[in-house]
């Protein structure tokens, strides 16, 4: 991997770091029963480690250039995918796994959110994630309401499962060194936490809810709803106030109440 030229446009700052790895794996609470989806293979560091400790990989990998590489690591249990995640198919990707699996990926910073919000809504088989993302990124899915780190991706991972940060990873572990220190966010998906929930209809209403950050409830869902029909659905304190101060619970509430 010495000559290897480093693409800017894919994000890619690889890991090597043995004991990393492990703990990263062991974040993730892998065994060897365990059949797991990765996203971004790299020099196949992470990918080596989860297939001695997993039954089975599946690992993609947009840079055909790694292809050499990876393929010549030999790994029986991996199955490498050399497309770009984001625009395969999610039904097929799942149809290759034998139950539920685990996904374990050091994302790119550039396209972590989409990728995080793909594998909440549309995966049926997710047990849990745990990726490696920008620092601030895990802070905002775990932040707590009333602050400024709190929005749309708080609400809605919390709304799918119960995110934890369980380490953070210096710059300088990477390879070439980002210009940000790192986190592993681990995800535990509950897929009946909200079974009552239409999960599209209520992901339009947060984002409808954070629309704009500065307006009240009531600019924001007006536009949905009309304001003088919110008015009769909501009391007036809870209209003059903005979607950062509600708890996840309190959104699902509103969206009952909103919708009934």
């Amino acid at each position: 991997m010495s000559d290897f030229v480093f693409k800017k446009k894919f994000g890619q700052n690889f890991i090597s770091d043995k004991n990393l790895l492990q703990a990263i794996v062991k974040d993730a609470e892998i065994n060897s029963c365990d059949e797991v989806l990765e996203i971004g293979a790299g020099a196949g560091s992470l990918t080596q480690v989860l297939s001695e400790n997993c039954k089975k990989v599946i690992s993609f990998e947009i840079d055909k250039d790694l292809q050499f590489q990876l393929l010549g690591l030999n790994l029986k249990n991996v199955q490498f995918e050399f497309s770009d995640f984001m625009q395969s198919d999610m039904k097929e990707i799942e149809s290759r796994f034998n139950g539920n699996f685990k996904v374990v990926a050091n994302l790119p910073y550039y396209i972590t959110t989409p990728i995080i919000f793909r594998l909440l809504e549309e995966c049926e088989k997710l047990n849990s994630l745990t990726i490696m993302v920008q620092k601030e990124v895990a802070e905002r899915v775990c932040a707590k309401a009333g602050g400024k780190d709190y929005g749309i991706l708080t609400v809605m991972t919390n709304f799918y499962g119960t995110p934890s940060i369980t380490r953070i990873i210096k710059r300088q572990m990477f390879y070439p060194a980002p210009n940000v220190d790192s986190a592993l966010l681990h995800i535990k998906i509950e897929k009946d936490k909200f079974k009552d929930v239409d999960k599209k209809l209520f992901s339009n209403f947060v984002k409808a809810c954070f629309s704009m950050r500065r307006k009240t409830l009531l600019n924001n869902l007006g536009a949905v709803y009309g304001k003088e029909k919110l008015k009769n659905l909501l009391s007036e304190q809870t209209l003059q106030k903005r979607a950062e101060v509600f708890t996840l619970e309190e959104f699902v509430e509103l969206f009952k109440l909103c919708n009934k």
